[in-house]
């Protein structure tokens, strides 16, 4: 079991433009009628933490409401185990997980056995993801990085691969069903022919952007590894009560000295060129658990799509309000109401402007939405950032 988990709730997740944007990114988007992404990744952290482990969220300063908003349905309890550390900048990930983990060990740099997860995927069931957790936690205990791999369902071009080695013993944990493997190393996404040859291998996975690692280890990797970063955060002294404010039953460390002089300081780059390549104790954790990226409007669709309602779309986001004439096949997220007349095969995605970027809207074609990466960089070329 782990002792503190980081969740990483920052970015602005544009391929679902225009509901994801900078001011309401993916995470926060609802999945199922009980909650968000974002929910779904504290329920995780929650529970591979024990009763009384901590849950440190990495976010941006404007995603605060958004958090607030979204864990009213947790417990006061379970509130008082989180803690929300809102970044002054964008600085990729390697300075986020730093920022975490030097939290993490305190002022006294206690080890501390942490989690990192992703906050905008689907994983499930919870029982087999604490399973495999379980198994990563035994090795990142030993002073390992211990990675999360998922075998591949096809040759899929849009990860990054994880070529493993020899399979390791369990060294002494009930969850000895996940296979973890030696890590040899680390690939960019492929091409479609490169793709085919790591599926054909049968020892490639994909990376699933989660490990663990206890927080003395992942800082020395740091100090070897990225000086600048850890020269950054090393200033920091541990926050006093005063540099937590409560909201919603949560405490938001948000004036922490030191803190925006750290990100200042320290390089922005992902903690996998930081860190997980140049790392020579690299395990991975063959995933058993089912893992959705959402990389797409289609798949949210597929994912996502409620029970059709008398008189509306067959396919609706929840909370949508759809109503259809000779229409079918067509999926709606929607926070205004959208009527469809004689269309079929279409996603439509309408966003009024409520949560402060401009109103949008995407209409699409059912199997061509990973179209939108080119619509985001035409906006930018346009030079109509406010709209992302």
């Amino acid at each position: 079991m782990f002792n503190d988990c980081i969740i990483m709730a920052g970015g602005s997740g544009t391929r679902l433009w225009p509901a994801s944007n900078s001011k309401t990114p993916k995470q926060f988007l609802s999945v199922n009628n009980d909650g968000s992404f974002f929910n779904d990744a504290v329920d995780r952290a929650l529970a591979v933490t024990g009763g009384d482990g901590r849950v440190i969220v990495i976010a941006g300063k404007t995603h605060v409401p958004h958090i607030i908003r979204v864990c009213k349905k947790y417990s006061d309890n379970d509130k008082r185990r989180m803690v929300l550390i809102p970044e002054p900048l964008a600085k990729n990930t390697a300075p986020a997980i730093a920022c975490g983990a030097f939290y993490a060990g305190g002022k006294n740099r206690e080890d501390r056995n942490v989690l990192v997860l992703t906050s905008d995927h689907i994983i499930q069931p919870l029982a087999v993801f604490q399973a495999d957790a379980d198994a990563a936690s035994a090795f990142s205990a030993k002073g390992n990085l211990a990675i999360f791999g998922i075998p591949p369902r096809g040759p899929e071009t849009g990860y990054g691969y994880i070529e493993t080695g020899e399979s390791l013993a369990d060294p002494g944990t009930a969850a000895a069903e996940t296979a973890v493997y030696k890590v040899l190393s680390f690939r960019e996404k492929p091409s479609p022919e490169k793709a085919e040859q790591f599926l054909a291998a049968g020892n490639y996975y994909w990376n699933s952007g989660m490990f663990g690692f206890s927080s003395r280890f992942i800082l020395e990797e740091y100090r070897r590894n990225a000086p600048e970063i850890f020269r950054a955060f090393e200033k920091l002294a541990a926050p006093g009560e005063e540099a937590y404010t409560v909201q919603g039953g949560i405490r938001v460390l948000d004036k922490w000295p030191g803190l925006e002089a750290a990100y200042h300081a320290a390089p922005g780059i992902s903690v996998d060129y930081a860190i997980a390549e140049k790392c020579s104790q690299t395990v991975m954790a063959a995933a058993r658990f089912e893992w959705f990226d959402v990389g797409s409007w289609d798949e949210y669709a597929r994912l996502a799509s409620a029970p059709s309602s008398p008189g509306r779309s067959s396919g609706e986001a929840p909370g949508a309000e759809v109503y259809t004439q000779d229409s079918s096949g067509c999926f709606v997220h929607a926070d205004l109401p959208v009527a469809l007349c004689g269309v079929d095969d279409l996603i439509v995605v309408v966003q009024s402007g409520k949560d402060g970027c401009p109103g949008s809207v995407l209409i699409s074609k059912k199997g061509a939405t990973q179209g939108v990466k080119n619509i985001v960089e035409q906006i930018k070329a346009a030079g109509r950032t406010e709209l992302l």
